[in-house]
């Protein structure tokens, strides 16, 4: 169904729903247009000028159109509450908790998405506006707070562990950004002043990704799906998934960087 679709590949534990409502709404929308369309063609003939040169002032007397607009609001009711909502109040509302899932800061800015980890102890540490630098500290982290020493933050690079849950905390610097990652089937707005989080499980490393589709350049993309400025078109990040071996490998590897040059600070 993906693939008839014409959806990216799926790379996330909760995008079968998604794919299967989406799949759903096109096979309504199909009977809907087939349906309709049949029901024009049949009025264009049956109601012709030649055979109708009179009007008739009496009307429909038959109740079936009626029938038809119910049956489609139940349709459309079904889709709504039986589908949409409860999907989509399972990802609002029923958020991992505890050591299970990464915590990870993604801010947007104009033109750049800036990623914060909290490090080895779990904690983030404290920002400031007044330590702001495009270029050395876009997100402002104190380095002089215990708990900022072990943070890491990179810039349009989001590293994440396979089939590990994945709380994202959205934010923006400047105007509304969208942040958008196809494979995942997430798409959420950041917008100023608000901290909002997604979270999603990403079941596909990127090197398997580039196996199935046979693309050894291929990568999960962060795209903006807002139009935030002139830069817009250039707004993009990458997402790498890796093993959890890999993941923390990466991990050590950025603590220990940070380490090094909290020394020449």
């Amino acid at each position: 169904m993906t693939q008839w679709l014409g959806l990216t590949p799926l790379a996330a534990a909760h995008g079968a729903q998604i794919d299967s409502l989406i799949g759903w709404i096109h096979v309504f929308m199909l009977i809907l247009f087939v349906g309709w369309g049949a029901f024009f063609a049949y009025c264009l003939v049956r109601f012709r000028q030649s055979r109708n040169p009179v009007a008739s002032y009496t009307g429909a007397r038959s109740h079936t159109s009626s029938y038809l607009e119910g049956a489609v609001a139940i349709i459309e009711a079904v889709l709504l509450l039986g589908f949409s909502i409860p999907l989509w109040a399972a990802r609002v509302d029923d958020l991992p908790t505890g050591n299970e899932a990464l915590v990870v800061q993604v801010t947007g800015e104009q033109f750049a998405w800036n990623v914060h980890y909290p490090g080895p102890d779990g904690v983030f540490g404290r920002t400031s506006i007044e330590l702001l630098d495009l270029q050395s500290n876009p997100l402002g982290v104190d380095r002089a707070d215990p708990a900022a020493k072990d943070d890491v933050t990179t810039t349009n690079q989001l590293y994440l562990p396979v089939n590990r849950p994945v709380v994202i905390r959205l934010k923006s610097k400047d105007v509304i950004h969208s942040f958008g990652v196809p494979e995942f089937r997430v798409k959420q707005d950041a917008i100023p002043g608000l901290t909002i989080p997604i979270w999603f499980v990403p079941t596909v490393t990127t090197a398997e990704m580039r196996t199935q589709t046979g693309n050894p350049e291929f990568q999960y993309e962060i795209a903006c799906a807002q139009l935030c400025g002139l830069g817009h078109y250039r707004m993009r990040g990458f997402v790498t998934v890796q093993t959890a071996e890999e993941f923390q490998q990466w991990m050590d590897e950025r603590v220990a960087a940070e380490s090094e040059l909290d020394i020449f600070r």
